[in-house]
């Protein structure tokens, strides 16, 4: 049995801290938001103070700024590790922001293990995610009661952190430009008569279909935009993805324009919805009504 805090109990990271429950392992979460974490205790999950022999912190915020502030900021949680332990860091985030935090809890004895995560809610809970993971050898080692516990598939792409964000910008770019390509594709053939619902089952037995259209296109055509993954995802991951890319003097001008469509909608009030909600821009433009909608 492992200590394992999670902090960050959102849709991902309550999944993966049931997951490491099921596990067998004592885990502690931490949330801003109380009734994430009281619904945790519920499930057999502790919330009180951090014990001082935790042997494993899953960081599933949002961004970099909030891993930075979690690890390193007031009652950042790494100067409560002892040396050996490991920070796993899943948030989308430059991949030299990895690099920086593996140096700094390298400094005080503490792994760092940058594990970006793939696959959705449901994936989460059930413990079969996808992480993408660099990091030194004893970092993997220390995780690994984590990895077990979460994932189905670890792809190790290094000894060095950063590969593994790296890794989940490549995953980003493709993700934002499928959802994005989905509700550009849906909409045009209600132009031309194509019920969504038949779109769903046409196109995802078609070559035309993706992951992403099979698990978002659903969302339109039930009229549910229950933020599973919110509009507001998009900006910040596209923009990394585009940030590197400037860096690399490389053009990347289709994840432009995908950006474009996400910034359009969280600018229509739609920022807090499921990215699907994308779809709402192109009908707007175009005059159409989806399923839901009078």
């Amino acid at each position: 049995m492992t200590n394992i805090a999670v902090i960050g109990l959102g849709s991902m990271g309550y999944g993966m801290a049931s997951s490491c429950l099921r596990a067998g392992h004592q885990v502690w979460g931490v949330d801003l938001n109380t009734a994430a974490v009281d619904r945790f205790v519920s499930a057999g999950g502790q919330s009180a103070a951090l014990p001082g022999d935790l042997h494993a912190v899953s960081v599933v915020v949002l961004n970099a700024p909030q891993t930075e502030a979690v690890l390193f900021g007031d009652d950042g949680v790494v100067a409560k590790l002892t040396p050996g332990a490991v920070v796993l860091g899943h948030a989308t985030v430059p991949p030299a922001f990895a690099r920086d935090m593996a140096a700094r809890c390298a400094a005080v004895g503490v792994h760092y293990l940058d594990a970006p995560i793939s696959g959705g809610a449901a994936k989460a809970a059930s413990g079969e995610l996808s992480i993408m993971a660099s990091g030194t050898a004893e970092a993997f080692a220390a995780a690994q009661p984590v990895l077990d516990a979460t994932a189905a598939t670890v792809f190790e792409l290094g000894d060095a952190a950063g590969a593994g964000s790296a890794m989940k910008a490549v995953n980003q770019l493709l993700a934002g430009v499928h959802i994005a390509a989905m509700a550009e594709a849906l909409t045009f053939g209600m132009t031309q008569g194509v019920a969504p619902d038949k779109f769903v089952e046409v196109i995802s037995k078609c070559a035309g279909t993706s992951w992403m259209l099979e698990n978002r296109a659903p969302h339109i055509v039930a009229g549910d935009y229950t933020p599973l993954s919110q509009v507001n995802i998009w900006p910040k991951d596209l923009g990394i993805v585009l940030d590197i890319a400037r860096d690399a003097k490389f053009s990347a001008p289709i994840t432009a324009a995908a950006m474009q469509q996400f910034l359009a909608a969280a600018g229509m009030g739609l920022g807090g919805e499921d990215d699907a909600a994308v779809a709402k821009v192109y009908a707007r433009n175009a005059g159409l009504a989806l399923p839901g909608e009078d």
